[in-house]
């Protein structure tokens, strides 16, 4: 995985040119040499390029604003954001100085809802605090790299395929070659990474070096590309190591438990629960497989966090031989402890946390919600989602008129014949099938939220409870009141159904 995040600058209005910032470049010093290094978007347009020297830049643009690149400061940074990663998104990360991550999702991705929902929530989150980036997923990370950078816009999941079909026609300078090498290869013709991928590499090794065959096979995955992990001092973790790899599952779980039981002992002492796992398999191939495991609150519970990650063990390809695991806690947080259930006490609701676990880390904590009441006479506004472990809330939903078990977002228009205007209909046609009504109940009615936007001022559904003759149920409401025009179209609508 690859992203390249971009500093932003928020400068006045456009109509305030007097304090509107001035275009800003950063500069690197090489002996007396000085080079633009980074530039703003205001810069950019003018024309200023990373790689111009600084008087050429200065030259251009008059009122360029230069300031001292700080590599060891940005760097610094970087692995803050990469401790960011590894906390929220995977427990493989590494930072790639001097403006990406490198994030394997593999074996966590399913925790945040699959690859697409991660990268668009990493955009999101970034965005937030200020940051743009960009984000592409792929086999390797050569390719994450070059799509991050050339194609996503902000965001790319690339099959196998696609990626190849992709790489082949981008820039050479997409390859991670140094500038001098990129320069060579422009001038012998070589634009494109498929027609270098094309070439015999005999020739090239003998003028360039070896550089251009390795990132070659580290894009297509021909060969491994090795990374320094980043790891956060602070993070609880065990390991074990073994003379003999071992491959098969079961072996792997009975060591599952070992881990799971030192790493519980460690808990235990500072009086802390589990909020995630991350296990790491070091092959003897030199690839690490990695599985992360959620709770919904911070467990301490030797034979829950042993079940939740054996139940990830088919994910993990053992290759030729493990030979080393890495078991860690990346959030630990204090325990809840409750009281338990006694004689003299009413008896405790069941605890279902396990059972919530195990669906999170198969599905994904984002689709494992329960539905809350929120204070609102409209029906579609009346509900959200929120932690299947979330705290109950004082809220309730109205007991007078019952509400349908499944609501329909949006409703849905129907054909009816129907007496104006508190009559419920005769009949209704839905979905190309017409009904006809045997009982009703209403109408109740419920008015617009004109707090909420003018338009709801005068709207006005009146909604009835309708059963067909084959004892289907369901929940209607035609929009107004039925005689003033101004409360709404008068249209019909189913908007749910009864169980």
């Amino acid at each position: 995985m690859g992203g390249s995040p971009r500093e932003t600058r928020v400068g006045a209005s456009e109509t305030d040119e007097s304090a509107a910032p001035p275009p800003l470049a950063l500069i690197s010093r090489t002996g007396s040499r000085r080079t633009v290094v980074s530039v703003d978007e205001l810069a950019l347009t003018r024309g200023v390029q990373p790689g111009m020297a600084a008087t050429m830049a200065q030259a251009l643009v008059a009122d360029l604003e230069t300031l001292d690149a700080d590599p060891d400061a940005d760097a610094a940074s970087l692995h803050d954001l990469a401790l960011w990663a590894l906390r929220r998104y995977a427990p493989v990360v590494a930072a790639d100085i001097p403006d990406g991550l490198m994030i394997d999702l593999t074996g966590a991705a399913h925790l945040r809802g699959g690859e697409h929902a991660a990268a668009r929530e990493m955009v999101a989150t970034l965005g937030a605090a200020g940051v743009t980036a960009r984000v592409a997923v792929a086999a390797t990370y050569g390719a994450a790299h070059a799509l991050a950078r050339y194609v996503a816009n902000p965001v790319m999941v690339a099959t196998e395929a696609e990626a190849l079909n992709i790489l082949e026609r981008l820039p050479v300078g997409a390859l991670r070659l140094s500038g001098e090498i990129v320069e060579g290869l422009r001038k012998l013709g070589f634009d494109r990474i498929g027609e270098l991928a094309a070439t015999p590499r005999a020739p090239l090794a003998l003028r360039f070096g070896s550089d251009i065959g390795r990132r070659l096979d580290q894009m297509f995955g021909r060969s491994r590309e090795p990374f320094a992990l980043v790891s956060a001092p602070e993070l609880i973790r065990v390991s074990q190591g073994f003379a003999e790899p071992i491959a098969a599952a079961e072996t792997i779980a009975r060591y599952i438990a070992k881990l799971v039981d030192r790493l519980c002992d460690i808990l235990e002492e500072r009086a802390l629960g589990a909020r995630k796992l991350d296990l790491l398999f070091g092959r003897v191939d030199s690839e690490i497989q990695a599985v992360r495991v959620g709770t919904a609150k911070p467990v301490r519970d030797r034979k829950q966090l042993t079940r939740l990650l054996c139940d990830r063990i088919q994910t993990v390809s053992p290759g030729f031989g493990i030979e080393t695991m890495w078991l860690s806690a990346p959030i630990a947080e204090p325990l809840d402890y409750r009281a338990v259930a006694s004689s003299l006490v009413d008896a405790a609701a069941p605890d279902v946390s396990e059972l919530v676990d195990i669906l999170g880390n198969r599905v994904g904590d984002g689709r494992l919600y329960r539905v809350t009441a929120v204070e609102s006479d409209v029906p579609e506004r009346s509900t959200r989602r929120v932690a299947a472990l979330a705290a109950p809330t004082d809220i309730r939903w109205p007991l007078d008129w019952p509400r349908p078990t499944r609501l329909l977002t949006p409703p849905e228009r129907i054909e009816t014949v129907a007496l104006l205007p508190d009559h419920p209909p005769a009949s209704f046609t839905w979905r190309g099938v017409r009904r006809r009504i045997r009982r009703a109940d209403g109408p109740e009615r419920i008015f617009g939220e004109w707090r909420k936007r003018d338009a709801e001022l005068n709207a006005v559904r009146d909604y009835f409870q309708v059963e067909d003759e084959a004892g289907a149920r369901f929940w209607l409401f035609r929009s107004g009141d039925g005689v003033d025009a101004a409360t709404g179209s008068h249209d019909w609508f189913i908007h749910g159904l009864f169980a």
